[in-house]
């Protein structure tokens, strides 16, 4: 039986699930799709308005891509109207309204999955098995970077939460999915280098967080809303039996020698590119889950807990000390 869906929000990352599962995913089916913006609705599906599309009788799940603002309504409506939920980060930017979305979940026995999709990135799942099979040894040590190509709109900014909640959210998550642990102190340094959208936002756009984990072992992110180069994303992981990283994926592999010096490509230039793989490998780990009534591997408390450190990290560098993660809990 195919998993009916409907989708809320065709922006960027709406585009690429609806694209998916109509042309990749045929154990589902998109009945209806909703946006604020009715022109740029695709016309060869059914079209509603956001509570038509939770109510309808044939829809047996929802796919979330609108603004973060409207993540948790959304997420309990379709609670309450016995949806299952894919929903995209953060599920709100508030803590406690988290918490209090996570209990209409549980109190409706709904499958929430939240859109982690780097967890899905074929080159970082064999970087977790190597750790898993414990090729890497007492894995010690993580770095992690990830810098944009550009900033995105002031617009965009002001709505987002801030560097920490919009994205190094998806570090915080790939430090506890690569490490297997928990965090329980942050350290973030941060500054605004770039100007432009950025300052006048009133946000950061350059930040290095260390995490430690409950067994003292260390990750060190570092971002930038700026990266001239392209879209830079590596992650390192050592230990006591070796290192294991994962570099830049580039357009194509090719290195030419001359005698001014050595040249390749540059890296994919952004999310939409360096990714499209492993938002398609989320989406079928998603639609498995619930047809086959399993627990989806990422779920509502995956996403609270990088919540709980984007919070610290925000806290730390307000006051420029350690935050516990405990701390911010309540």
């Amino acid at each position: 039986m195919q998993l009916k869906i409907g989708i809320i929000g065709l922006g960027r990352i709406g585009r690429i699930h609806y694209n998916h599962i109509r042309q990749q995913l045929p154990e589902a089916e998109i009945v209806m799709v909703s946006d604020v913006n009715k022109n740029e609705l695709p016309s060869d599906v059914q079209q509603g308005e956001v509570d038509e599309l939770i109510g309808h009788p044939a829809i047996d799940a929802v796919v979330i891509c609108s603004p973060t603002d409207t993540h948790a309504q959304y997420v309990e409506q379709c609670a309450r109207a016995g949806k299952h939920v894919f929903c995209e980060k953060p599920l709100d930017l508030s803590l406690a309204r988290i918490r209090e979305t996570l209990q209409v979940v549980r109190q409706h026995n709904i499958q929430l999955m939240l859109g982690f999709n780097r967890r899905f990135d074929a080159n970082f799942m064999k970087l977790k098995a190597l750790v898993d099979a414990g090729k890497i040894g007492d894995v010690q040590l993580v770095k992690i970077t990830s810098r944009d190509p550009a900033p995105p709109s002031v617009d965009y900014l002001v709505r987002s939460g801030g560097l920490f909640l919009d994205m190094t959210i998806h570090d915080f998550d790939m430090a506890r999915y690569v490490m297997g642990k928990e965090v329980k102190e942050v350290y973030a340094a941060a500054s605004v280098l770039t100007g432009g959208a950025v300052a006048e936002a009133g946000d950061i756009d350059t930040a290095v967080v260390t995490l430690k984990f409950e067994d003292d072992s260390i990750a060190v992110i570092d971002n930038s809303r700026k990266a001239v180069y392209g879209y830079d994303q590596r992650v390192e992981v050592f230990g006591s039996k070796g290192m294991a990283n994962v570099e830049n994926n580039k357009p194509d592999s090719h290195v030419y020698y001359h005698e001014d010096g050595v040249e390749s490509a540059l890296p994919l230039h952004f999310f939409m590119e360096r990714y499209t793989g492993s938002y398609l490998t989320e989406m079928r780990a998603f639609i498995q889950a619930v047809q086959a009534k399993q627990r989806v591997p990422v779920g509502g408390t995956d996403g609270l807990k990088a919540a709980m450190i984007a919070v610290a990290a925000q806290r730390s560098f307000s006051e420029n000390v350690p935050v516990r993660v405990e701390a911010v809990a309540s």
